[in-house]
């Protein structure tokens, strides 16, 4: 054999070995595809990767920025709209409002259960300490109060259709009867004391009371109400009326 032909046989056995390797490749290929999700899941990324001539693969596309994302895009996610507090601007909190407080009422002083004392005419004086110096008498007559005397930091009087009643700042009573004089005038009194009754208006009156050089001692003033007075033992009363009557 020539030369020429012993290199034609050699290059007939290249070629053949070339088509065989090709075979098994293409074999080697095909086995491969049929496993799901291993060729097509590997080609991709290479052909995107490295853009080899003749690579049947499509680069995947890039994402745009605020795309919501396809998969394998490499895009920017689309920035939250939910409403967020800026530093330092936290929404103040409601303090509550404390509740006023209400004081506990104050019960009112009690005032003492009083005595009786017999007046007279036969009628009851119920008698209150109301404290401070300051008493309540009421004048009672079958069961019903005729009238009430009330010391407000001075003695009181009443004239009770001719029954002369005297309320001092001690809470003691004193009652009489009769012995009226009908003012204006001046009038001479038990104790040595003189009285000047003047009339200042409808149902006023005052009487000056006056000791044994004229020295005016006190007064008395009944206005809209009877007035009364102690002067050393002496027990005085003014009415409305103009009436004034004393007692020891």
């Amino acid at each position: 054999m020539s030369l020429q032909t012993t290199r034609r046989a050699s290059a007939v056995r290249s070629l053949a070995g070339t088509v065989l390797t090709t075979a098994l490749l293409v074999s080697a290929a095909t086995a491969c595809s049929s496993s799901p999700g291993t060729a097509a899941g590997t080609a991709a990324p290479t052909s995107a990767a490295t853009g080899a001539p003749g690579a049947t693969g499509t680069p995947a596309p890039t994402g745009t920025p605020g795309s919501t994302g396809t998969p394998g895009s490499t895009g920017t996610a689309a920035p939250s709209t939910a409403p967020s507090t800026a530093p330092g601007t936290a929404k103040p909190t409601a303090t509550p409002t404390a509740r006023p407080t209400t004081p506990p009422a104050v019960p009112p002083k009690a005032t003492s259960p009083g005595r009786t004392q017999t007046l007279v005419d036969g009628s009851t004086a119920e008698i209150q300490d109301l404290g401070n110096q300051n008493y309540r008498a009421k004048i009672v007559s079958r069961g019903s109060v005729l009238a009430t005397l009330e010391t407000n930091n001075s003695d009181t009087g009443l004239d009770a259709n001719d029954m002369f009643v005297v309320l001092s700042m001690d809470g003691q009573v004193h009652s009489w009867m009769g012995g009226a004089q009908q003012g204006p005038g001046t009038f001479k009194l038990a104790g040595g004391w003189t009285a000047k009754v003047t009339k200042v208006g409808e149902l006023h009156y005052r009487a000056q009371i006056l000791g044994m050089g004229n020295e005016e001692v006190g007064t008395l003033v009944a206005n809209q109400q009877d007035d009364g007075a102690v002067a050393n033992g002496v027990y005085i009363v003014l009415s409305t009326g103009g009436r004034i009557s004393a007692h020891m």
